[in-house]
Formats: C-alpha cells, structure tokens, sequence
C-alpha cells in the first residue's frame, strides 16, 4: 500500500469509443500518467519524467530501477511522467488510449486499495499511487497464457484510469466462477482469485480458435471484461493483410499517402 496520501484530482472523460480524460489539478497537485499519453494541457502545468511513481517519499535508487523494470515487464514505459500545476488557480490536463476504446475511472479508495489490471492498462492516475507488477499463480501455464501472465497491480487511496478496447462489460461476483479468454480480461478487486488453466483438451486447444489458457476468476468482488482485445484486432488485421498479400499493403500505402498529401495542402 502506498504511503502517501492521493491527491484529490477532478476529471471528465470526453468522447465515446475514442476517450480522453481531462484532469483539473488545484495549485501544488500532481497526476502521474504513462508516457506519451498526454493531448493537451494548460499553461500552468509542469511535467518532469521520473524513475519512480512517487507513492515512497524516500524510495532509494535502487527501488526506483527496480520499479521501472517491473513496468517494462506491465508493458508500459520505463519512466512515468509526472504532471504538476504550478500555477495560479486550477489547471487542466489531458489524456488519452494508443488504440481505440474506453477510459474505466477507479477510486481505489471505494475499491479496497487496490485494483489488478491487464498487462498495458494503466493510462494516469492520482500522484500517491503506487504502481507494481502481479504474476499469475502457475507459471508454467502463465507463459503460454498470453496478456494474462503478467498483470499490473495498483494500490493506493486515489483515483486511477484504465483504458481497454471494445466495450466493457462490468460484472459482480458473488462466490461465482467466471472464465475469460486471457485478453478479454480487464481488471478486477481485490477478493477474485485469478489463475490460468488450460482449454478443455488437446483438440479443443489446437482446433477450438479460442486460444491455449483460459483465465478463471472466482470468488467475491468486481470484475471488469473487454469485448474486443487489442491483440485479437492485430491479429486479424495481419490475417487480413497476409492472405491480400501485396494489394492489401499497396491499398495501404496508397491510403496513407493520400491522407499524407491532404494535411500538405
């Protein structure tokens, strides 16, 4: 659990499937977010990229580079960015998702301090929030289980956001068992056990389409599902592409260099 307490941060999450989240930071208050995930932010606001998230006011050297390198094995940058208003009255600053898809506010505080996310989930978050890694309980299964082997874990008592692809889908467990494609999970809190069993038998696994591993969660507590996986759409865009061989790359390039000589004019 982080030992600094969140800054109390506002926000507005604009658009529909292509979101950003504007920030409202009063004087002297801090949002940390990924790397190159900022769009815009007002004139009084401040950033510094750091090693560390901020949450351990006297965190050594060495804890910051081991905390990066716990981030780079979420799937996120090796440096967070930190941003500060420091200026007069409240300031604004936003962000937005690599990819199409939905902006999931949290408030850690409403959620028992922590909250466990897909690998690459994190978007920001109130500064006070500190930021790790979670494996999953069989490793041998874990390495071939895809998005579901790492996870990203958060703790604190601020506000955090999330982002995913396709539509959410917010369930309530109640002692239930749910299993889940490994890409299709999101997030979930703290009392869902998590782990990666295998897909029915051999057959099923080869020819079934529905990859390797399955994810199982169960127990008593919320957990959120993304309909479309970032990977499953990459995947078929390269599917596509292979089998279109090199007219689809052609109406491509010739796509993007349409678009190119647009924005020259």
């Amino acid at each position: 659990m982080s030992n600094v307490k969140a800054h109390e941060i506002d926000y507005m999450v604009i658009g529909d499937d292509m979101q950003t989240v504007e920030i409202e930071l009063d004087p002297g208050e801090t949002v940390i977010a990924e790397a190159g995930a900022m769009n815009y932010m007002d004139e009084g606001i401040a950033f510094q990229s750091k090693m560390g998230d901020g949450s351990e006011a006297n965190e050594s050297m060495l804890n910051k580079i081991f905390g990066a390198g716990k981030r780079l094995l979420a799937g996120e940058s090796l440096m967070i960015t930190h941003f500060t208003n420091e200026g007069q009255g409240k300031q604004k600053v936003a962000f937005a998702a690599p990819y199409p898809g939905k902006i999931i506010p949290m408030d850690l505080a409403q959620l028992g301090g922590e909250i466990i996310c897909q690998r690459d989930g994190f978007l920001c978050a109130a500064f006070g929030t500190k930021l790790g890694i979670a494996f999953t309980q069989k490793l041998g299964a874990g390495f071939f289980g895809g998005e579901g082997f790492i996870l990203q874990r958060m703790t604190g008592n601020g506000l955090v956001f999330v982002h995913a692809c396709g539509t959410i889908i917010k369930k309530e467990l109640k002692g239930e068992t749910l299993r889940v494609d490994t890409g299709c999970l999101v997030a979930f809190t703290p009392g869902i056990e998590y782990s990666i069993a295998r897909a029915g038998n051999l057959k099923s696994m080869i020819f079934g389409g529905e990859g390797l591993f399955l994810a199982t969660l169960k127990g008593t507590g919320t957990v959120w599902l993304q309909s479309l996986p970032f990977s499953r759409l990459a995947n078929r865009v390269l599917e596509y592409a292979t089998r279109s061989g090199g007219s689809a790359a052609e109406e491509s390039g010739g796509l993007i260099s349409g678009i190119g000589k647009l924005f020259e004019q």
